[in-house]
């Protein structure tokens, strides 16, 4: 229940239409109650013919009771549900603020139909969370605890049966309830889960999987987690219905209680006959009332899953928050240097270190290439530095501040990057390139796109979703220009030419190495061509760094570089 409570903090910012609808729940329902106490005393005193003044009155009292529960009834439903729209605005302003800092990292945890579940279905599951777990119990509560007392001035025995059944159906039932319902909605929500993840996963390959001819194949998949998802939802309806029929059941059976102990008490003559309909409609009323309380477990464990599985998206150690809280901003004015110190680091769940014990610097001003195989950890170290994960060992520093203390917005904002897979926005390519920066003059935008060789587009282009109408060479070259719109003094390429030819890739490598001759820059490179011009080369397999030097160094000392050069002549040699 602690994700529970978290998550009501989140919710319960607005007070006032929370105890504005406890308040007009508890008129709604002492009223409805008055009313029909009042109906039955004037049943029963229209049958000894008492004069029609009296019958005025009641009849009289029995309309304003009558208006009053209604707009009072409307009171409590605008307010209650004013509140809960109020509630959800302000639990996905707190999630999405939660969410932010931690998105780089939060598909590594999660499967993006999960997180789509989570996020959109589970938010959505808590707007039952004040409607139907939070308010009714405090004003059934209430609500009962007036009609025990007004029960006590006609009969204390009848007055104990209706506390006895409001324990039972209150809380007895529903606490019996609970406790088997929260495997059945454990069943239905691990299920949406599941179906949202193929349906994602589906959608994403959709091309590949025609391709491969193995459509069929994921299509059964589908099918059989949908039917498992709609296999679950009818247990589900099947237990609610079940127990709204109980419940129902043991109210009718109190009130039958109600009838027949106080006709025994009226021939005892220990109740005046007279309020015997009275209490009778009393009851009735009242347990009206308790059927809320037979949906009440659904919706308890509904809400406390769903709140369980959305603190598990953004829960964060207590250490790492109170870090956060007191992060400084990196400030320069010039290229900084960079310092790696004995960093060691391994993704969520694996057993090996992706990189260990790293240690190198970037001086300021300084061009760097890194190197090495497939896998070797070249885009791990950038990922690092821009502080979207954090490591388990060692330190590094950013114009001698540790990135640990430091935000990383602040950092974000001083770097241009280009990673291997840029997202492009549905839009036009002005749309694309005022991302780097919004005050930027189309006479700006134009002279880069002529820079990286895309003169050929106009800022009014069409850019469809994720740059499917572009190659791959000139989303790269797209993302360069962005880069250089930004003009900030470091620079962090991941393989930013990789999709272009060589003949293209030289001559914007080289505008960019002109472009950033006063700026501190680190190009990630599978390629070992036209690495001449860099100040430091850093070779590395497995992890680690095996060499570092310039580039006639490193062809001097015949290692592992230049091995790599000569497999990279010979199979240009033999194309």
């Amino acid at each position: 229940m602690r994700e529970l409570t978290s998550i009501v903090k989140w919710m319960f910012v607005e007070k006032r239409d929370i105890f504005l609808s406890v308040l007009f729940g508890f008129l709604s329902g002492i009223t409805a109650i008055g009313l029909f106490a009042l109906s039955g005393y004037l049943i029963s005193k229209s049958a000894f013919a008492p004069p029609i003044y009296t019958l005025m009155i009641l009849v009289a009292s029995v309309k304003l009771l009558g208006i009053t529960s209604a707009l009072t009834r409307f009171g409590e439903r605008y307010f209650s549900h004013r509140g809960t729209f109020t509630m959800l605005s302000n639990l996905r302003v707190t999630l999405y603020k939660k969410i932010e800092p931690l998105a780089p990292s939060l598909f590594q945890k999660f499967r993006s139909g999960d997180l789509l579940s989570r996020i959109v279905g589970d938010v959505e599951t808590l707007q039952n969370f004040f409607l139907r777990v939070f308010y009714p119990p405090i004003v059934l509560l209430l609500v009962f605890l007036c009609t025990v007392f007004f029960t006590m001035f006609f009969s204390i025995g009848i007055a104990l049966i209706l506390l006895v059944g409001f324990l039972i159906t209150t809380f007895i039932f529903p606490a019996i309830v609970a406790w088997t319902q929260r495997k059945v909605d454990r069943r239905v929500r691990k299920s949406r889960g599941e179906l949202s993840t193929e349906l994602s996963e589906f959608l994403y390959g959709f091309r590949d999987l025609k391709v491969y001819q193995k459509l069929d194949d994921k299509e059964d998949t589908l099918r059989g987690a949908a039917d498992i998802y709609l296999q679950e939802q009818e247990r589900e309806s099947v237990h609610n219905l079940s127990t709204e029929a109980t419940n129902t059941f043991l109210s009718l059976f109190v009130s039958f209680a109600v009838l027949g102990v106080g006709a025994y008490f009226v021939s005892v003559g220990q109740l005046d006959g007279i309020f015997l309909a009275m209490l009778v409609m009393v009851s009735l009323t009242a347990f009206e009332n308790t059927a809320a309380m037979s949906v009440f477990p659904s919706h308890l464990e509904d809400s406390r899953q769903a709140s369980v599985r959305l603190h598990h998206v953004v829960q964060t150690d207590s250490e790492q928050e109170r870090l956060r809280e007191g992060e400084e901003s990196l400030s320069v004015t010039t290229a900084p240097d960079i310092t790696v110190e004995n960093v060691s680091f391994r993704f969520p769940n694996e057993a090996r270190d992706t990189l260990s014990n790293l240690s190198f610097t970037l001086p300021a001003k300084s061009k760097t290439t890194i190197v090495g195989p497939s896998g070797s950890g070249k885009s791990t170290i950038m990922q690092l530095i821009l502080k979207l994960y954090g490591f388990q060992q060692g330190d590094i520093q950013l114009n001698h501040q540790s990135i640990e203390h430091l935000s990383q917005e602040s950092i974000w904002d001083h770097t241009n990057v280009v990673l291997q897979h840029n997202h492009f926005f549905y839009g036009t390519i002005r749309d694309n390139l005022m991302i780097a920066k919004e005050d930027v003059t189309d006479k700006e935008m134009e002279r880069v796109l002529e820079k990286v060789k895309l003169a050929h587009f106009s800022l009014d282009d069409a850019v469809l979703e994720k740059g499917e109408n572009l190659s791959g060479g000139e989303r790269q070259r797209l993302a360069i220009a962005r880069a250089l719109l930004k003009k900030s003094p470091i620079w962090f390429l991941d393989e930013p030419t990789s999709s272009m030819d060589a003949l293209t890739e030289k001559d914007i490598l080289d505008y960019v190495l002109d472009v950033a001759r006063e700026d501190t820059v680190l190009l990630i490179s599978h390629r070992l061509t036209g690495l001449e011009k860099m100040d430091q080369i850093i070779v590395m397999e497995a992890g680690k760094i095996v060499e570092v030097g310039t580039y006639d160094e490193l062809m001097k000392k015949e290692g592992y570089f230049y091995k790599m050069k000569q497999i990279e002549q010979s199979v240009f040699l033999n194309a």
